[in-house]
């Protein structure tokens, strides 16, 4: 079969049968990521910042290991283009940045308004660089849908949380997070829609991000890593969660537009909250469970098709009840 695919990704749309299966898998990733939180929650002695590097170093390398046992040659075309080892860097680069700038931004003002500024901003930044880079035109459902899942995330992450504290230069960071988050999809977008291989994408992207993301671990407490269930842990949030992850991400994304592809990630905090309230006790007031129920709202909206046939039945049996 032939890497390459005809879709169109010009209108945020996910309506053909394709589409919706890269949908389930971005989904699925974006579940796979929901389950980091929980997870972390058992690593005594860790960081948000050697968590966020270990995840990166280890699935980096997990990505590069298998990419080099499965897809050797796909890599080495990789490697061999010129365009291509450009936008990897960008990519890698906004990898790194992302992982940095979010917890700068939690530090500075809050875990709730850091994550919300950065997941509501990082599907409007990968609108805006479609604009830009590919003249992808955005379509009045991927906006309806993104609006309600932004919606909805703020008042899951926001509802029942006593942290109000606005800080300027944290809110900066938030949105250099989502701005880089944004960068990274479109460039895994742009190779992978193109013709490169997926697993290579992925692999390489990730392997570059290990590079800085190294000293960035390194700065900061591993005892942790030393005990067994903070091996295991590691090892779960690096192969599982970023490696398994970010390739279901990348076979998505080969039917997917990036734009909505960025919006179905927002599906990772409501997997987040439930665990969270399952898992560890917490609870999930009023405000927050009308979040979750808008935040899948806005993702229906986004991946089940409505056809003209479909849309022509309603409307007539709409005149007829009158």
């Amino acid at each position: 079969m032939s890497q390459r695919t005809s879709v169109r990704h010009s209108s945020g749309r996910a309506s053909s049968p394709r589409v919706r299966g890269g949908a389930s898998g971005i989904l699925a990733a974006a579940s796979l990521w929901g389950t980091a939180g929980a997870a972390q929650a058992y690593a005594d002695g860790s960081s948000p910042f050697s968590i966020a590097a270990i995840r990166i170093v280890i699935g980096g390398l997990a990505l590069l290991a298998f990419a080099a046992a499965t897809r050797r040659a796909a890599l080495r075309r990789l490697a061999a283009g010129r365009g291509g080892l450009a936008i990897i860097a960008a990519g890698a680069v906004a990898i790194a940045v992302y992982q940095v700038a979010f917890f700068a931004a939690a530090d500075r003002t809050g875990v709730a308004v850091g994550t919300v500024v950065t997941i509501g901003s990082a599907p409007v930044f990968t609108g805006l660089i479609g604009l830009l880079v590919r003249r992808a035109g955005l379509s009045a459902r991927w906006a309806l849908a993104t609006a309600g899942a932004v919606a909805g995330c703020a008042l899951l992450v926001g509802g029942g949380s006593g942290e109000a504290g606005a800080e300027p230069v944290g809110v900066a960071f938030a949105l250099l997070a989502g701005l880089s988050y944004g960068v990274y999809a479109t460039a895994a977008s742009v190779l992978i829609t193109r013709g490169e291989d997926g697993r290579a994408v992925v692999a390489a992207l990730f392997g570059a991000a290990a590079v800085p993301m190294l000293p960035v671990l390194l700065s900061w407490p591993t005892a942790w890593l030393a005990t067994g269930p903070g091996a295991l842990i590691a090892l779960y949030l690096g192969v599982v969660t970023t490696g398994g992850g970010y390739l279901l991400f990348a076979r998505g994304l080969r039917t997917t537009p990036a734009t909505t592809a960025t919006t179905l990630t927002l599906a990772e905090p409501g997997v987040a909250a439930v665990l969270g309230t399952v898992l560890l006790g917490e609870s999930l007031g009023a405000v927050a469970a009308a979040g979750l129920a808008l935040l899948g709202a806005g993702l229906v909206v986004l991946v089940v098709p409505i056809t003209p046939n479909k849309l022509g039945r309603t409307r007539r049996k709409f005149r007829t009840a009158r």
